[in-house]
């Protein structure tokens, strides 16, 4: 692939490439060390991995999207580059290709997504225009009134459920993926898992990056977690899971070897065969959160395991009250005024 000839410097070699109308440069301590770097660069422009927006009235919002992935990509997840494609393929699809300074009413254009998806879809697609406005202009964006987000109510097993789940999975394909699951790990993590970071010996497994799907929809292994709390050993506390894990002869590589989607599907066969909510592999996680609960594990100790990096989110999003722990105490708070009707009864029947 043929780039501009490097031209030598006091510190190495420099080639200067012009690709979209945008001035590219590159450097390095070679003469083809720099040649190389400019064909990489020029090959990912051409196979549309890597875009360059000009400046000045002609950049459009799509364009502004794209200069904000690329200035972040460095320290951006694949999934979230992934995320961020979509959005900018499928929400404010009559905004995109409009010059970005020429967008004036930010209302007008969060107005136009709402009722085209769900409030939370929306919720995150504005999120990354509000960061593309602020990269672009370097100040927040005017303020645009939004939708509230319904609280959902995210699927888990109580703690029968969880009995019964476990009795159905013995022998299943998918019997050590989810009950790593169940003992709080997120399916990238699952996916991830590799036989030297579990040590049955001590009973522990330490959980260390990450599998996901890339802009391309390719399954990627990124070293970091979600969060720094994410990088952690957990327990093996489930009796079932130890068997099953000492019972896998050949203990190299990858400890599950499936697909999200067929994890997914595989998980919640188990849930239809055991006769309860199919909740998929993150609502196991969610039984791991509820069943914490449920025991009166502490908090910090429920939040060491389960990757969380402040009360708040547990609390907020992943700790459920079982109907069956609900009903328990809201029949102690019953019997509380049933007594007192009865003492007052008593008291009329004596004064008669």
């Amino acid at each position: 692939m043929k780039v501009p000839k490097p031209v030598k410097t006091k510190n190495g070699y420099y080639i200067r490439m012009r690709l979209n109308g945008v001035s590219v440069p590159v450097r390095a301590s070679s003469r083809q060390g720099c040649i190389d770097a400019a064909r990489l660069i020029k090959a990912e422009y051409g196979a549309k991995k890597r875009t360059f927006a000009a400046t000045g009235e002609g950049i459009t919002l799509s364009q502004a999207v794209d200069r904000y992935i690329e200035k972040k990509k460095a320290v951006l997840s694949p999934s979230t580059i992934r995320a961020y494609r979509i959005i900018q393929k499928n929400r404010f699809q009559r905004w995109m290709p409009q010059p970005f300074t020429a967008i004036k009413n930010w209302q007008e254009v969060y107005n136009s997504e709402v009722g085209k998806c769900a409030p939370k879809t929306l919720k995150n697609a504005w999120g990354l225009i509000k960061s593309v406005y602020l990269n672009e202009t370097g100040q927040p964006m005017p303020q645009v009134f939004t939708a509230p987000v319904p609280r959902s109510e995210r699927p888990f097993l109580d703690a029968d459920q969880i009995r019964a789940f476990c009795d159905a999975l013995r022998g299943e394909s998918c019997e050590i993926a989810a009950l790593l699951a169940l003992s709080s790990l997120r399916m990238s993590e699952i996916l991830a898992l590799e036989w030297r970071n579990v040590d049955l010996k001590k009973d522990r497994i330490l959980v260390s990056g990450a599998v996901v799907r890339d802009e391309d929809g390719k399954m990627v292994r990124k070293a970091t977690n979600k969060t720094d709390a994410s990088h952690r050993y957990v327990p093996i506390f489930i009796e079932q899971l130890h068997d099953a894990l000492d019972a896998v002869e050949d203990k190299s590589g990858r400890v599950c070897d499936f697909s999200q989607h067929g994890l997914f599907c595989a998980v919640n066969r188990v849930c239809r065969k055991a006769g309860v909510p199919e909740v998929g592999v993150h609502g196991l996680r969610h039984s791991f959160a509820s069943l914490a609960v449920h025991l009166q594990m502490p908090e910090e100790v429920a939040m060491a395991i389960g990757g969380w990096s402040d009360f708040s989110t547990m609390r907020k999003i992943y700790t459920h009250i079982s109907q069956t722990d609900m009903a328990a105490k809201t029949a102690k708070f019953a019997a509380f005024f049933s007594e007192n009707a009865k003492q007052n009864a008593n008291a009329s029947d004596e004064t008669l």
